[in-house]
């Protein structure tokens, strides 16, 4: 049995500031989890080490912040590795929870991390310089001494089990939820929002990070074609831009549509549900994701979704999008076509997601979480 005076303490400095693009999956997934872990850890005492905390973070979680700014990659390191394991002592944490990949190399109690994806594994060239080396061997060292390993889907619990070793039952999946606030909006509201946005009443969608893993190319190219048949289509490209992305934008200029794909940056979240609403369709072409949360926010909000047919994309979509082989550019082509043009197949899309969408909550997570937590102290009494 668990005592009351287990603490849990939770490193999280990959929270971002409000309104910044780090603020995105990695940041979504720590923000929302943390939401429901007092309901779910009633048993626990919950310390947050975080430079950035949530604004609506639950009273029951303490909140330490790190002596020292953590939001340079280089000063973050250091601190993970140096200040992080001293903070574990002061505190008499029964678990460190490293939610980030990569854990101290010197630790007090046992530990739990979490693994989003293993991209920079599977896909190096997508990745450059320090921070990408410090991923790639740290998350393979962590892995391979975490006495638990939390990861957002089945594929990337299948990644680690292969290319690092460990053994499966030390492995539990938490998925993601979708927010609340992210639901079908009134017809009203999504005309007044195009209006305010400029925006034509048909587009397709892509919102995320603007970096070459998404395979952003391909999908500028795959709009090229339709474009040529139905020359009002329209391309949104909303994010953050990303390391490597000046292909992309080469792709934006070299198939001669620049003055019908949109590029707004980052989306703020209070305005996610209406940018999913008003758009055609959500498209998500990316070579490989840990989990995908985009394509389920987009399901949660009525928008028909196409997506690669690639590692954890079919966990999440299951049988309510449309799915293409990544690098299938005439694939990839139909799909938008047949989106574009075929108003009861979007509507049947549209109801399908909606429902697949409902599987998915942040208190599941936050669960999930949490007996991660309960089967470690136990391992360990």
């Amino acid at each position: 049995m668990v005592r009351p005076a287990s603490r849990i303490l939770i490193s999280a400095l990959l929270l971002a500031p409000s309104g910044s693009y780090r603020s995105a999956g990695i940041h979504t997934y720590i923000q929302h989890s943390l939401q429901h872990l007092p309901e779910a850890a009633s048993a626990l005492r919950l310390t947050l080490l975080t430079a950035h905390p949530p604004a609506e973070l639950p009273a029951a979680i303490e909140v330490q912040r790190p002596r020292w700014n953590t939001d340079r990659p280089a000063l973050r390191i250091l601190w993970e590795q140096l200040a992080l394991p001293l903070a574990v002592q002061r505190a008499q944490a029964a678990v460190l929870h490293a939610t980030a990949f990569v854990a101290p190399i010197v630790r007090a109690c046992p530990t739990v991390i979490t693994i989003y994806d293993v991209s920079f594994a599977l896909f190096p060239q997508f990745f450059r310089g320090f921070n990408q080396t410090y991923l790639r061997v740290g998350t393979r060292w962590s892995a391979r001494h975490a006495q638990r390993i939390v990861t957002i889907s089945d594929c990337t619990r299948r990644d680690v089990h292969r290319l690092y070793g460990v053994p499966p039952e030390r492995i539990d999946v938490a998925y993601p939820g979708v927010d609340e606030t992210l639901r079908r909006a009134a017809p009203e509201q999504v005309q007044e929002f195009r209006r305010l946005k400029n925006l034509p009443d048909k587009f397709l969608l892509y919102l995320g990070t603007l970096e070459p893993r998404k395979n952003l190319t391909m999908l500028v190219q795959a709009f090229a074609q339709l474009k040529r048949e139905y020359p009002e289509a329209v391309l949104v490209l909303a994010g953050g831009v990303g390391w490597l992305a000046a292909e992309i934008f080469a792709a934006i200029e070299s198939e001669g549509v620049k003055d019908s794909v949109v590029l707004p940056g980052y989306i703020a979240t209070e305005e996610k549900a209406l940018w999913y609403a008003a758009a055609t369709a959500f498209v998500f072409p990316s070579f490989y994701e840990g989990f995908g949360l985009p394509p389920l926010e987009a399901m949660a909000c009525g928008t028909p979704v196409i997506t690669a047919n690639t590692a954890s994309l079919p966990e999440v979509v299951g049988a309510a999008g449309l799915m293409v082989a990544p690098g299938d550019l005439r694939g990839w082509t139909a799909a938008l076509k047949r989106v574009w043009t075929d108003a009861p197949y979007r509507a049947e899309l549209a109801n399908r997601g909606v429902r697949q969408a409902r599987q998915f909550t942040w208190q599941a997570t936050s669960r999930q979480i949490v007996q991660a937590y309960h089967q470690l102290i136990k391992d360990h009494s």
